[in-house]
């Protein structure tokens, strides 16, 4: 995460920015505009209508005054690069003379639970306010099964959605309603060292039993100490892991209607069975694994002891930091193994937009969202956050090529993207699954552990 940067103070007069912590909410004025004249313009245009919105400045296009302007707020997580969200938002309010956006500054996603929290404490008072926000992508389904976010589907038909990779289009869709729109991603991705593999055959491995094979040989002929690194501690990022390998073993933690359990079928158990094997069986993972999330799994891997890593796009600038990094110009990153019959999975993260259910100025939320989810402005995040779009066709912009080579080349890996469980009920889910794998991949008693926490699963969902 870049530094904050310190925001202005909201003063009473109108803004285009409020600072704003969990425990305060910040009182604004709601016009009464109406933009429904532009609701068929926006479904029609699509990210052309928001490239004529982006372009509004440029043509010199009047802005009106603010008390003329429909008013409303914007609530999100606090990302810094080059600019702010508070710069989009800036940047929307001069691109138009109709609509003017007070924009609530969250905590950075570092401090998920107080941005969790802070969004919860003002939808649950069905105000309206935030008019738009955005969400981490594990809290749709909640927000949603609420009534605290407004369905999208008619504002979005399915035409206007094949422009979003399918798994992010997945994991805004709750109870078969499209409720968040894509915005920026994330996911996990396997990294390797290309040096050490050259060594070993050469070629990037496609199975989780490829992984086990190569990584065995390298740690015997001392070229690494670890053949493989993950995240096995008791944590939100274990239950990432278990997505990845459940999935690519065509295997589920919940069935689709999520109201029951899979975790103890064949293919979710074999999955952990592999996890635990690589600590007792293969020892190509260390016992230290079991305690470590992302952080304590990065530093072997870049200080040049592991030949293998399953983590987040973060990595990546790091590996290619001679200041911190023993492996600069020796990573290469791939999409995730998968077991024979089955595909890559990575586990999806990332922020999606949602428009509040009470909103009263819908239609502007809706021209507001359609803006900050459009190509040209999904374009200008990738360039000035560094956050990948949802947008596929975005990968082969060349701009984005040659200033973002990196990212550039993960289309293959985010193409892979899996939602973590769909449902309600995700909080406690989560908690279950973390406790549950974790007693799994100490004891080894997967079958039985799972069973349990099927169990366990099923009367929570019920």
């Amino acid at each position: 995460m870049t530094d904050m940067k310190k925001r202005p103070t909201a003063e009473s007069k109108p803004v285009d920015h409020v600072t704003m912590t969990p425990g305060h909410v910040a009182t604004m004025p709601v016009g009464h505009v109406t933009i429904a004249d532009r609701r068929q313009f926006l479904i029609g245009a699509g990210t052309m209508g928001a490239a004529a919105l982006a372009l509004g400045t440029g043509l010199g296009i009047r802005k009106a005054r603010a008390q003329s302007r429909a008013e409303i707020s914007f609530a999100s997580a606090a990302f810094f690069g080059k600019e702010t969200f508070g710069d989009l938002i800036k940047a929307f309010n001069e691109s138009q003379d109709r609509i003017l956006v007070k924009n609530i500054e969250l905590p950075p996603p570092s401090s998920s639970t107080e941005v969790y929290q802070g969004l919860v404490q003002q939808l649950a008072r069905r105000n309206g306010t935030p008019d738009v926000f955005s969400q981490d992508v594990i809290w749709i389904a909640g927000f949603a099964a609420a009534g605290w976010a407004l369905p999208l589907d008619e504002y979005f038909p399915a035409d206007k959605r094949s422009a979003y990779f399918t798994g992010t289009l997945d994991a805004c869709t709750y109870d078969g309603k499209l409720t968040a729109l894509p915005w920026f991603m994330d996911s996990g991705m396997f990294y390797y060292r290309k040096d050490v593999l050259d060594k070993h055959g050469g070629k990037v491995p496609e199975t989780w039993a490829d992984i086990a094979t190569i990584a065995a040989a390298a740690q015997k002929a001392g070229d690494i100490d670890f053949g493989y690194l993950w995240q096995g501690k008791q944590a939100e990022v274990l239950v990432c892991d278990a997505v990845e390998i459940i999935t690519s073993n065509n295997g589920a933690i919940l069935a689709p209607d999520g109201k029951s359990a899979l975790i103890n079928q064949k293919g979710a158990v074999e999955a952990i069975q592999f996890l635990y094997d690589t600590i007792a069986k293969t020892k190509i993972s260390p016992q230290d694994v079991l305690s470590w999330d992302e952080e304590p799994s990065r530093q072997p891997f870049t200080s040049g002891k592991a030949m293998f890593m399953r983590n987040w796009s973060y990595v990546w600038p790091i590996a290619q930091d001679a200041k911190t990094s023993q492996v600069v110009d020796k990573v290469g990153v791939a999409p995730l193994p998968a077991f024979p019959g089955g595909k890559s999975s990575a586990c999806l993260g990332g922020y999606q937009l949602g428009v509040n259910a009470n909103s009263k100025q819908r239609e502007a939320a809706i021209e507001l969202l359609t803006w900050l989810s459009s190509t040209e402005t999904q374009h200008r995040i990738a360039l000035n956050f560094g956050l990948a779009p949802t947008r596929p066709a975005l990968f082969q912009d060349a701009q984005i090529k040659k200033e973002q080579p990196f990212m550039a080349s993960l289309e293959k890996v985010f193409t892979g993207a899996t939602a973590r469980p769909k449902t309600a009920q995700y909080a406690k889910v989560t908690l279950a699954l973390q406790s549950g794998i974790s007693k799994a991949l100490v004891s080894g008693n997967v079958q039985a552990e799972m069973d349990a926490l099927a169990d366990q699963i099923n009367k929570i969902v019920a």
